[in-house]
């Protein structure tokens, strides 16, 4: 339930991150906008990180160069996700940014990506996605 619950905080939080860089990006520019949320965002997050008691600092190390450049993936989240906004609206936005993330994790867990163990995926996996992207189309004509 736990797990529920902070799926469903952050994609209400994507949302409106999305729309808040939206306006910000019509006065100041989307990769202006981008700037201020990752900072933002860092700051939050080492507030929070400095009033937590788990301090794992020392496990920087044993994490994978590629791993720890991760968060750099939020600025083309930002760009795009404004970008998107300001083309196709906000709904349709977020169908298709979950259709994208489902079939990239689909891809991820078929192959056993980034150490994840290989799952198989039957067809209901891709009957569900295709119902998605039906959906989607639907929703948009």
């Amino acid at each position: 339930m736990k797990g529920i619950f902070f799926a469903f905080l952050a994609g209400a939080f994507i949302t409106l991150q999305g729309v808040a860089n939206t306006e910000i990006s019509n006065d100041i520019g989307t990769w202006q906008a981008a700037t201020i949320t990752q900072l933002t965002g860092f700051i939050v997050a080492l507030l929070i990180l400095m009033f937590t008691r788990e301090k794992k600092y020392q496990g920087f190390t044993q994490v994978k160069p590629l791993y720890l450049v991760g968060g750099t993936f939020g600025a083309v989240v930002v760009f795009s996700n404004v970008t998107a906004i300001q083309h196709i609206g906000v709904t349709f936005t977020v169908a298709v940014i979950l259709i994208a993330q489902l079939c990239l994790t689909f891809i991820i867990d078929s192959n056993g990506w980034f150490g994840l163990t290989k799952q198989k995926m039957k067809l209901p996996q891709f009957i569900g996605i295709g119902m998605m992207i039906a959906g989607v189309l639907i929703l948009r004509f």
